[in-house]
């Protein structure tokens, strides 16, 4: 059985505090170029990738960039900045992604940070036969009854942009019911303990081992689309064969080192 991370409350506001890191992760990102080539490659499968929360397409350069490269056909959402979770975006996105798998005659990869995840599992739920694996970064994909754990600052925030009831109003709302059952298609949901938007315990979520994975990463919440680490760890994600999921066993240097940096106990 695959859990939820244990923790509970809110990110610390010194991991909050310490967002900023985000950027020093984005200018390691060069350093790390001799492990993010060592990747596997990929049998060139559409993958849509998603904004997180007040981001558009720009700022998933990093992702796009790197899993062009690998060999994948890779494509954004096409909506602009992510507002919210919006009817709109969220329809129009199920459409884009049943209009790529028919063009492209084969399943499609999402790949969705922070709020962008959220939109992923939507689609996943509503398209199934449509959707190869999901893979989230820091996305609140299992947030309790009782509403959100992330800090005041980004609740503010997000009554601002996108609904004066805050997330809550989103998230009860009849097309997020889905959202609160397991994800339908293989789903990596990748998470920082140190994450200062996301608390752990919303960014995993309990599932069936032979479907469903949490895997913890180093970092901040605004730095997991450069985060040398999650990039590797997502070109590990869709390099698998199609029908063929497993869940993920870091092996070689970059699994040295992904253990050594979450503290995580070699695998017997």
């Amino acid at each position: 059985m695959v859990a939820r991370h244990a923790h509970s409350g809110p990110p610390s506001t010194l991991f909050s505090a310490m967002e900023v890191r985000a950027l020093g992760e984005a200018a390691l990102l060069p350093w790390a170029l001799p492990m993010l080539m060592s990747a596997p490659r990929g049998d060139g499968h559409p993958v849509l990738l998603l904004p997180g929360f007040m981001g558009d397409e720009k700022s998933l350069i990093g992702l796009e960039v790197f899993l062009k490269s690998r060999g994948y056909q890779v494509e954004s959402w096409g909506f602009g900045r992510n507002v919210g979770f919006q009817r709109k975006h969220a329809e129009a996105l199920e459409q884009k992604l049943r209009y790529v798998h028919h063009r492209s005659g084969r399943k499609v990869s999402l790949v969705g940070w922070s709020l962008g995840g959220v939109f992923g599992l939507y689609a996943a739920h509503r398209a199934p036969e449509c959707v190869r694996t999901l893979i989230t970064l820091g996305s609140p994909v299992s947030v309790d009854p009782t509403g959100s754990a992330s800090p005041a600052l980004v609740k503010a925030l997000y009554r601002l942009v996108a609904h004066p009831m805050g997330p809550s109003a989103h998230a009860a709302q009849p097309r997020a019911k889905q959202l609160r059952e397991r994800p339908p298609v293989p789903t990596s949901c990748l998470y920082s303990l140190s994450d200062g938007v996301v608390p752990p315990q919303e960014a995993t979520l309990d599932g069936d081992p032979a479907m469903h994975e949490n895997i913890r990463v180093p970092g901040s919440h605004m730095g997991l689309g450069f985060n040398a680490m999650v990039l590797r760890i997502v070109a590990d994600r869709l390099a698998q064969p199609e029908g063929e999921w497993r869940p993920y066993v870091p092996e070689g240097f970059a699994g040295m080192l992904h253990r050594a940096l979450t503290h995580q106990v070699l695998p017997i």
